[in-house]
């Protein structure tokens, strides 16, 4: 990042933030693209795990698009015999485009014979993601879904997994602190 083109921070000082401040923020903004965006393949790929340790015929699979044209195919994150498990580790999603997407996706999975289940560990903070994630709570119950987040999303890896995966992160992440001296 020391190359980039800082021609931006102009608009930063118009701004009142300076060039330091500027700097600072670039800086975390892209290791919070980075946290993100692997924070969620991590928790998703622990999840699999526990499922494909409890059921190994467990698998990722592809469904066609039976609703419409984009995108021509959708991923189960999890197929468990007749569940279709979709893994999120948070959403903080705001657009509209977001619910007609999972609709779409939600009447693939049942067209496809699976009963469609979203797990998301972490609920989102903002009002407008709030108001989405229910609209996808909805959709999802009435479809004969079923929507997990928060305390339910860990207790329902662990009544289907048999594993306790919160207390196991817990204990990894008290052994990282320790390691680092927090």
């Amino acid at each position: 990042m020391k190359a980039d083109d800082t021609s931006h921070y102009l608009i930063y000082r118009v701004l009142g933030i300076t060039d330091k401040e500027g700097e600072l923020i670039d800086v975390y903004q892209n290791k919070g693209r980075f946290l993100y965006k692997y924070a969620g393949s991590f928790l998703e790929e622990a999840v699999k795990l526990c499922f494909k340790a409890k059921y190994p015929e467990s698998s990722s699979q592809r469904i066609p698009n039976t609703e419409g044209y984009r995108p021509r195919t959708f991923e189960i994150d999890c197929v468990v015999d007749l569940d279709a498990i979709e893994i999120k580790w948070r959403d903080a999603t705001t657009d509209g485009d977001h619910i007609t997407k999972e609709h779409t996706r939600l009447k693939a999975v049942k067209n496809a014979g699976f009963h469609p289940i979203r797990v998301m560990f972490y609920y989102p903070n903002r009002d407008q993601a709030i108001r989405i994630q229910q609209t996808l709570q909805t959709l999802y119950e009435g479809m004969d879904g079923e929507y997990h987040f928060g305390d339910s999303a860990w207790e329902f890896v662990k009544q289907r997994t048999d594993i306790d995966l919160l207390t196991i992160l817990q204990e990894l992440a008290k052994e990282n602190e320790k390691k680092n001296g927090h």
